[in-house]
C-alpha cells in the first residue's frame, strides 16, 4: 500500500487554516440596514481547499494501490469521531458551513442561522443550513475498505474532519444521501462540470492518506478527470 503522507503535512497549515476560519464582524458601513443582533457575527466566505491540477491527479492516480476492497468487519462511524471542536465552540461542521456559504451569519454558539449556500454536486441554493449535510468525500466507510480498517483513531479522527485538504464540503442533503458511501465507479455528481474537481479530490485524498482503489474505481476516476480542461 502507498506510504501515507497525511502526518507529513505541515501542521502549522491546519493551525493557520483553524485561525483563518475565526469568523470576524462585518465593518460597519454608513446608512446600513438594521444592526446585527450583538449576540450575531457575519464570516466572510472562504472557499473549499482547492486540490491539485489535473496532471498531479493523473500521477497520483497511477501510484495507488489498486486491490480488491477490505471486509467492513469491525466498522463503525464512531471509529471516525466527528464533528469536533475546531475553536472555541465552533465544531467541524460549523466551520465548513461558514467556508462554504455566502454572507453566512452565525449565532453565539456558532451555528449558522441565515447565509446562502449553492450545492457543488447538484448546483442547488440553500438559505436554511438544516438543508446541508456536510459530505465527506471519500466516505468514511469507502475509506474503511480501501485501508482505514487498520488506522489509529487518532488518524480516523483527523480524515474525518480534515479542513486542509477537499475532503468536507457542505452539499445538499439529496446529493449526499444518494451518493451514500459510493466510490465514483458507483456514483458521480449529477453536476457534470464537477466531475473534474470531484475526481482530483477524490484522487488527492486517497493520495494523500495512502488509501487504495478498486480497478473499477481507478477506471473511474481516469474518466472523471478527463473532463478537465
Amino acid at each position: 500500500m502507498t506510504t501515507s503522507a497525511w502526518w507529513r503535512r505541515d501542521a502549522t497549515t491546519v493551525a493557520a487554516l483553524a485561525l483563518a476560519l475565526i469568523p470576524t464582524a462585518a465593518p460597519a458601513a454608513a446608512a446600513a440596514p438594521p444592526p446585527i443582533p450583538a449576540a450575531t457575527v457575519v464570516v466572510q466566505h472562504r472557499q473549499l481547499p482547492e486540490p491539485p491540477p489535473a496532471e498531479e491527479a493523473r500521477t497520483e492516480l497511477g501510484e495507488l494501490v489498486v486491490e480488491a476492497p477490505h471486509s467492513m468487519e469491525g466498522y463503525w462511524r464512531d471509529r471516525f469521531p466527528h464533528w469536533i471542536k475546531q475553536y472555541g465552540t465552533c465544531d467541524t461542521r460549523e466551520v465548513v458551513l461558514a467556508r462554504d456559504g455566502q454572507n453566512v451569519v452565525q449565532d453565539s454558539e456558532c451555528r449558522a442561522v441565515s447565509g446562502t449556500w449553492t450545492s457543488p454536486y447538484d448546483d442547488k441554493t440553500f438559505t436554511d443550513a438544516k438543508a446541508l449535510d456536510i459530505d465527506h468525500l471519500i466516505p468514511l466507510a469507502s475509506s474503511w475498505r480501501s485501508g482505514a480498517d487498520t488506522w489509529t483513531t487518532d488518524k480516523r479522527r483527523a480524515f474525518a474532519n480534515d479542513l486542509t485538504h477537499s475532503q468536507l464540503v457542505a452539499v445538499s442533503a439529496a446529493s449526499n444521501r444518494a451518493k451514500a458511501d459510493k466510490s465514483p465507479d458507483q456514483w458521480r455528481p449529477p453536476l457534470r462540470s464537477y466531475w473534474c474537481t470531484y475526481s482530483r479530490a477524490w484522487t488527492d485524498i486517497k493520495h494523500v492518506y495512502g488509501l487504495s482503489v478498486t480497478e473499477s474505481e481507478k477506471a473511474a476516476l481516469a474518466e472523471m478527470l478527463d473532463t478537465c480542461a
